[in-house]
């Protein structure tokens, strides 16, 4: 077994044992039974002197060169050139005899259906087809052409076409300069004279349309002069208009804006008294939902005592019945023992009776046990089943130990004997004329405010600040 490399332009053709056709790799082992050539895929130029003849039966030679190689990018193309092409040296007789047959039969087929002035002056288009149909033919080897040159075309000894058009080429543009020369003297003497005549009354024109052209100026200047003085005159009339128009403006504006700046300092100093107001009033809630919750906290932390305190009893019970037992069961053993040698059937008997006592006891203990056990566990479902919020759990305990009708109970019994007074104020015909008026809303707010005020102060005993106003009946 041997490990074979190939290089960077090199490739592995590996045929023989485990393969069924060819293999190409860059590198690998090498089995018994197998056999490994190395190829190179780099692409090589050959240059080519392809005779064909055009559609008029007129033969020429075009020179090229191509530059082909294997496609190394498509795996199926270089395992067919791998078989067909890479067992013969690239630079033989062979491959080159192959890649000009190609070339060569395209391009005499593809010269046949074009004349001599179609293969001359399309020489690019000639260039496109020609590679098209080599490439589709070199496909099939797995090739690729990566770059070809065409050369100018020459003619085949013996035939002179290319010289003969040369020459027709030479003399037609030598003739054709001797009449551009004829023809230009012409011009040339016939346009001097032309060029004199037309001086000549081009100037006599001229020199008359200047003279109307500037008593037509002088006219128009006068007549301009008038135009500007007139506009200039309607102008300064026109914006003398107009600032009268804008002082006016102006004065009205101010009005407005002086009597519109009083009532938003009159609205403003309103809106303070009624937002004061406001927030004595959610202070006063504050106040009762605080009272509320204080409440209940107390009572859920008296039910949360009693249940501790129930918790503690059932325990002390259970101590005192399983000391109890124990007592019993130590009296019964003692009277046995004491019994036990007068006769053993009084003390089976006994000994029965007293374990029997003993399990009855036992059982009653575990009972209570198993109730506080299963008290806990059913707080702790709870608790999971609520997703661990305690306050639902708490609202729940509350609900079912009948907290919420004690809580009614102890508020009814707080609010019972109050005794609310309800004053009706009334401003009178002149609050309605006031309410009629432009201040409607202010008059609104004001009216409000005593009775408001006074009711504050029976309720809480809270005056309000001096700066707001004082209350008549009322001493401080």
């Amino acid at each position: 077994m041997k490990w074979k490399t190939a290089g960077p332009s090199e490739y592995l053709a590996i045929t023989g044992w485990g393969i069924p056709d060819i293999k190409l790799a860059k590198k690998e082992w090498i089995f018994p039974g197998q056999k490994c050539t190395k190829f190179d895929v780099s692409p090589v130029n050959y240059t080519f002197e392809v005779q064909a003849m055009s559609a008029e039966k007129l033969p020429f030679i075009l020179p090229a060169v191509f530059t082909i190689g294997p496609r190394v990018t498509d795996m199926d193309s270089l395992l067919l050139y791998a078989k067909l092409i890479s067992p013969h040296d690239k630079l033989s007789n062979h491959v080159k005899e192959l890649v000009q047959g190609v070339i060569e039969g395209e391009t005499r087929v593809l010269a046949a259906s074009m004349t001599m002035e179609e293969v001359f002056k399309g020489t690019k288009e000639f260039k496109k087809e020609v590679f098209g149909k080599v490439q589709l033919e070199l496909d099939q080897f797995g090739l690729l052409i990566y770059n070809a040159n065409v050369k100018q075309l020459v003619d085949v000894p013996g035939h002179g076409y290319f010289s003969y058009l040369g020459q027709k080429t030479q003399m037609e543009a030598a003739n054709q300069a001797k009449i551009d020369v004829a023809e230009a003297k012409k011009k040339g003497e016939i346009g001097a004279k032309e060029r004199e005549g037309q001086t000549s009354q081009n100037a006599a024109k001229i020199n008359a349309e200047t003279k109307m052209i500037m008593t037509q100026r002088q006219g128009e200047a006068q007549k301009e002069e008038i135009r500007v003085k007139t506009e200039v005159e309607l102008f300064k009339n026109r914006k003398e208009a107009e600032l009268a128009e804008y002082k006016a403006e102006l004065a009205t504006k101010n009005a407005g804006w002086s009597q519109a700046s009083q009532l938003a300092e009159v609205e403003s100093t309103k809106a303070v008294t009624l937002r004061e107001v406001e927030l004595q009033t959610e202070v006063e809630k504050k106040k009762v939902l605080t009272e509320t919750e204080k409440l209940r906290g107390q009572l859920l932390s008296k039910a949360a005592v009693d249940y501790e305190t129930k918790v503690q009893e059932a325990n002390w019970e259970l101590y005192k019945k399983q000391k109890a037992a124990e007592a019993t069961l130590y009296e019964k053993q003692k009277a046995a023992e004491a019994e036990k040698a007068s006769a053993d059937a009084k003390f089976y008997a006994c000994q029965q009776a007293s374990n029997s006592a003993l399990y009855a006891k036992k059982k009653e203990a575990e009972g209570i046990t198993a109730l506080a056990q299963a008290e806990g566990f059913y707080l702790n479902t709870l608790l999971k089943q609520l997703g661990g919020n305690y306050t639902a759990l708490r609202d729940y305990m509350m609900i079912n130990k009948d907290m919420y009708q004690e809580i009614a109970r102890i508020n009814a019994q707080a609010v019972n004997g109050l005794q609310p007074k309800i004053t009706v104020w009334s401003n009178g015909k002149g609050g309605e004329d006031v309410a009629n008026g432009a201040m409607k809303d202010v008059a609104g707010v004001y009216s409000m405010l005593p009775p408001l005020l006074k009711t504050v102060y029976e309720q809480t005993g809270m005056l309000p600040p001096t700066w707001l106003g004082t209350l008549s009946d009322v001493t401080p």
